[in-house]
This record gives structure tokens, sequence and C-alpha cells, in this order.
């Protein structure tokens, strides 16, 4: 087994092990012991629920649930639902305006403070709101004249007010006066043709919720009140309006701006906008209108319900399965599933592991593998993480990890982490052959150094032989001279085509004082031309002064590179 050497593991177990691929490790119980598999060895998934005790709720419960399922199996659960006696309470009246519930709007009048009083007893945090609607402001569910368009009831000698797709009036209020204030004030208006436009309006004060003003902890309730069927979706283009609705909001100033360009909204999309912003719609109808609400209701029963239980716990049973492995058969899945009951805005988490791999190295408790190796990016608590066994580079056996063979070289380790192959090469020799290589780094001989041990220690070979390293102008690196400037260049930075030596530098001021016959009483002509502190010295004695002639000076210049 090499150095990740496997204890207490029976022969017949290893060679088992090493005769296998990982997918031949599945198979009937009988066929694995008659392949070399110890009985002891041979695991029996079993289908596991696990409850999180740490994922409380207050109306929905448990919070988290995780399943693990083999294909074919499948799991039952039990969900509790109970509304608290005093949780809060957001109640939104969408009420409909046209000439039809003139009855039904003197009606809400008398009754809607006394629902409101009716529903305070049920909750002590109680707010509401309201809205009105009448359907699209176009031809031909409005008659268009001028004289209808701002007054539908002229001839009737009566003030109407306009028709309108959704006009938002009274935002979530505990104020039962102001309430009442506005309920008494609302007038009718009037169109033309028969279904309203309820579930345009719907959308709007679900979608719309910083103009309604609905609370994110309190249990949201939208009533529609009408007498009349509502428009579908498609029914917009008898007016010539094709756009599709967006789902959006669409108020400004509490008014409903894309009434007359955008369509009804599908069933399909309020149920979604309903369900995603936890909104519970009830539905208040005439006697006539009854069963067409009913259908709708019945399309949708996921999101339509008028049943509301209060201080009643009622209790859900979720029965999920697992029809066949993820597609990736490398890594088990997990899929989560949110439970979460109309209306409410809290929800069960349930997690559903897959398990389709064989193996026997995890904990059944925690779901971690004893042959895996923690890393920091190992996060133990996410559930959605995975690790690898054996890095990926070998089987787990009795919780160790037998670690495969490989023509490159030796794989080791507790975890299989480990290979005498992984280092860099220089001239396709494993660390230059100057050195081992120990978790994917070259470890070099004495006297080598560098990724690839390519790099010898000793700085003889960047002397010259006056004993200068690099000539005094670079660096030693890897054995070879770096020079320190662009000018120099060579084995030891030694060469300098465009350097000028002193005399050169130097040559104006000297011929200035030739000129002038050396003469020290005449120096001062020569400023202009040499650098201060310039200086010189008789050739013989060494001495400063002026006896230095013609010759001593221009030999001296011709035959020495010192500056004088």
């Amino acid at each position: 087994l090499g150095q990740g050497e496997v204890e207490n593991v029976s022969e017949d177990t290893c060679q088992f092990v090493r005769a296998s691929e990982v997918g031949e490790r599945c198979d009937l119980a009988v066929t694995l012991a008659r392949r070399g598999c110890g009985l002891e060895f041979i695991e029996h998934p079993e289908v596991m629920v696990e409850v999180n005790p740490m994922t409380s709720r207050t109306q929905v419960s448990p919070g988290e649930i995780t399943l693990t399922l083999r294909p074919g199996a499948e799991a039952s659960v039990v969900v509790a639902v109970q509304q608290l006696e005093r949780y809060p309470v957001d109640l939104y009246y969408l009420v409909d305006v046209s000439a039809s519930m003139q009855d039904n709007l003197d009606q809400l009048k008398k009754v809607g403070v006394a629902l409101s009083t009716r529903m305070r007893e049920h909750s002590s945090d109680l707010r509401l709101g309201f809205g009105s609607f009448v359907d699209k402001n176009v031809s031909p569910y409005i008659n268009v004249h001028p004289s209808k368009i701002n007054n539908p009831c002229s001839d009737y000698e009566v003030k109407c007010l306009p028709a309108h797709g959704f006009h938002h009036v009274l935002s979530m209020t505990s104020n039962m006066s102001e309430f009442t204030r506005i309920i008494k004030r609302q007038r009718i208006s009037g169109n033309m043709d028969t279904p309203e436009g309820g579930l345009d309006a719907m959308l709007q004060a679900t979608v719309c919720q910083v103009g309604v003003g609905w609370r994110g902890e309190a249990k949201r309730l939208l009533l529609l009140m009408t007498d009349q069927p509502s428009h579908l979706a498609l029914d917009s283009r008898l007016a010539g309006i094709v756009t599709p609705h967006d789902g959006l909001c669409h108020l400004e100033n509490s008014v409903y701006m894309k009434s007359s360009t955008m369509d009804h909204p599908s069933l399909g999309l309020l149920a979604e906008k309903l369900l995603e912003n936890h909104i519970y719609s009830l539905f208040a109808v005439e006697h006539l209108q009854y069963q067409w609400y009913e259908v709708i209701s019945n399309t949708h029963t996921h999101t339509y319900t008028t049943l509301t239980i209060i201080n009643m716990q009622v209790y859900f049973n979720i029965t999920i399965g697992l029809l066949s492995c993820p597609d990736d058969d490398d890594e088990d899945d997990v899929v989560q599933v949110f439970v979460r009951p109309v209306g409410y805005n809290e929800s069960v988490v349930i997690k559903v592991r897959s398990r389709c791999r064989c193996r026997r190295c995890h904990d059944d408790a925690t779901h971690q593998s004893s042959c895996g190796e923690d890393t920091p990016d190992t996060d133990h608590n996410n559930q959605g993480a995975s690790e690898v066994d054996c890095s990926g580079r070998g089987v787990c056996v009795c919780e160790r990890c037998v670690c495969e063979r490989n023509s490159l070289g030796t794989v080791y380790g507790t975890y299989c982490q480990m290979d005498d192959y992984s280092c860099p090469y220089q001239r396709e020799i494993l660390c230059g052959g100057r050195g081992v290589c120990v978790s994917g780094e070259c470890v070099c001989e004495e006297g080598w150094t560098g990724e690839s041990c390519g790099c010898p220690v000793s700085t003889a070979t960047c002397l010259l032989n006056n004993g200068l390293l690099c000539s005094g102008r670079g660096r030693c690196v890897c054995g070879r001279c770096v020079c320190d400037d662009h000018q120099h260049s060579g084995e030891f930075c030694e060469r300098c085509p465009t350097c000028h030596s002193s005399c050169q530098s130097h040559w104006r001021c000297i011929d200035c004082h030739l000129s002038h016959g050396l003469s020290q009483r005449k120096m001062g002509h020569c400023n202009h031309t040499c650098p201060p502190l310039v200086v010189y010295v008789n050739d013989v004695t060494g001495t400063m002064g002026s006896g230095v002639t013609h010759e001593s000076l221009t030999h001296k210049c011709h035959d020495s590179p010192k500056k004088i």
C-alpha cells in the first residue's frame, strides 16, 4: 500500500479494492461477496430523516429537515402550521366601484367598520388599507365620448368618478376613524362591458409593497369585493393593447399608470406574485358570480383559498421521493425545497440529499468523511458542500485511504494528498536531478537552491581573476552576473562600449590649460571648461604644484584612464 498503508484490512478486501473501479463497488450484496468484498464492509444505505432542532419557527415548524435518499426511495415528513392568536394582520380592501356596485358600496360603508372590529378579536395589531378599481379607461371598456370620460354618469345627472384601472386610496393604518372616513366618502364610477379589471388591480395592490404599506412581519390579507367576473390575459387585444403585463408596480401618485398600455395579467402571473409577496387572497362576490371565482380558485388552489384558521394547529404530511441520481455521478447533489403556507412569511426548508455513490467512510450524523482532508475552505456546516475522499487519488476502506498506484511515482499521505512527482522539472528531469520532491516542492541537495534546484549556492562563477564579484557592477543570481545598469554587459559586467575614460571626459579642461602653458596664474581662464576641484599633481614627485609639463600630462592621458 506504499506510504499510505492501511492497517487491519484483510488481503481479500485489498485485492477487491485494487481490482475494482469505483462504479463496480455498487452491486448486489451477494455479488460483492462473491467478488471478494468482506460482508462487514458491505453497506446497505437507509433513508434518513433529520430534523434540525436549532431552527425554530413561530407559526410553521419544524424550520429545517434533511432527507437522505437513494434512487427509488421516498420519505414522509410532517409540517405543523398554527397562526398565533395575536399575530399582526394587514387587511387591504380592494373594492369594485362600478355603477352596479352602488348597493354593495353602501353596504360596505355600514359593515366595513363592523368587520374590522370583529377582526380585532383575533389580532390586537390590525391595520387596514383601501383601494378601488373599475376597468381600463379605453374603448371598448368605457364610453370615450368627451362628456362621459370625466363623468360616466352624466346621463343621470349624477357626479361619478372617472373610470380607472386602480387607485390606491389609503395605506395600511391602525386609525379606525381615518378608515371609516375614507370608506364613507367613496363614490361610484361607470364602464361599458360586464367584466371588470379586478385581477389587474389585485396585481398592483400585491406588488406595490411600499405604496400600500404591507408589513413584513404581518399576515397579509387581500380582500377583493366585486359583483362581476374579471378580464383575463389577452382580453386587452380588443382595445389594441398587446404588451404583456410585466408583473411590476406602476403606481405614480397612487394611480396605476400602465392601465391603458399593458395587458391584463394572467392567472399564473398573479398567482406567482401573491406567493412571492406572501399575500393571502380572499373574494367577497355576488352569489351569481360565485361559480366563476370558484373555477379560477380551483385552477390555482395553491394560491386562491378562503380558508382561515386561527388559534388551531394544522398538520400537513409531505412525501418526497428520489426518482433517479443526478446527472453528475461524481458528486452527491443537495436540493432545497421550501414549504411555505400561503399568506405566511415563514417556511420550512427541506434539504434532499441524494446518495448515489458507494462509500462507507462518512459519519451518518455529520455527513463528514473520515477520508476527506480538512482545509481552510472546508465548511462542515454547509450541508451543500462535499469533500473528496482521499484527494481523489485513492479509495476509502475501513475509514482509511488506500492510495492509488501511479506510473509517475508514489502517492502517499493520510489523505493521499502527497506524491513524489508533482514538482518542477529542469531539462525534463525532476528537480533537475539535484533534489527530491516532497509535498509538491523540491528539497535541493547541499550547494543547490531554486524552484527546480537549478541554482548553485556558490558565487564562484561570478568572480573575475581580480576577485571582484561581477566587476563590482552587478549581482550574482543563480550563478550568473546580473548587471546593475544597461550600459554594462558581458559575462562579468566587464564591458561598457558607451563609457568614456577620464581623459576623454575632461579633455576640454586639459586643452584649455595646455593652451595657457599650465600656468597656475592663468588657471582662472579655464573655469568655464573645468569642473570644480580639478587639481594637478606632479607626475614625478606626486605633490600638487605647477611643475607639470605638457609632455607628461599628454602622456598620462593617453596611457591611463586614471583621473588627473
